[in-house]
């Protein structure tokens, strides 16, 4: 469920809350693929299920900047930030991929609005998120994103 604001004031009061969790989505091969055909890594441990099977996780793996890249359209399911002109990406303060996400698994995103901070012409928001893997101990990523809103 997505928690919607209007403009940099409401924004400013969420600071410091829990986000919730998106729904899950699953990590298919043809998703892999077409990660590994937009950015040229086609390392057989995520492109190759059969070779990919007797190695060292039993089956193909997400890259690991796929799970960071689906962030963003978790991300959108739990805050909406309307009257606003601009929303980009700044940055990450830090990320690990704990476990790895195996073809077929399931992802979600568990998110924390950590500090909303005045920058010139808008805020700077800090994102504490943890994208789990459903039946997993360890999540697939830990992570602290970083995003402006200009008024």
């Amino acid at each position: 469920m997505s928690i919607t604001v209007n403009g940099i004031d409401e924004l400013k009061k969420l600071a410091g809350s829990d986000l919730g969790t998106s729904e899950w989505i699953e990590v298919t091969q043809e998703r892999i693929d077409t990660f590994a055909d937009a950015t040229g890594d086609h390392q057989w441990i995520h492109v190759d299920p059969e070779k990919a099977a007797k190695g060292p996780f039993g089956a193909p793996i997400a890259h690991g900047y796929l799970t960071l890249s689906l962030f963003i359209p978790l991300f959108t399911e739990l805050l909406d930030v309307e009257g606003v002109s601009t929303k980009v990406n700044y940055g990450l303060n830090k990320v690990r991929f704990p476990s790895p996400v195996k073809v077929g698994s399931k992802i979600r995103l568990v998110g924390k609005l950590a500090s909303v901070e005045d920058v010139p012409g808008g805020v700077q928001i800090t994102v504490d998120g943890t994208i789990e893997i459903e039946g997993a101990p360890k999540p697939a990523a830990v992570l602290q994103s970083l995003s402006r809103f200009y008024a």
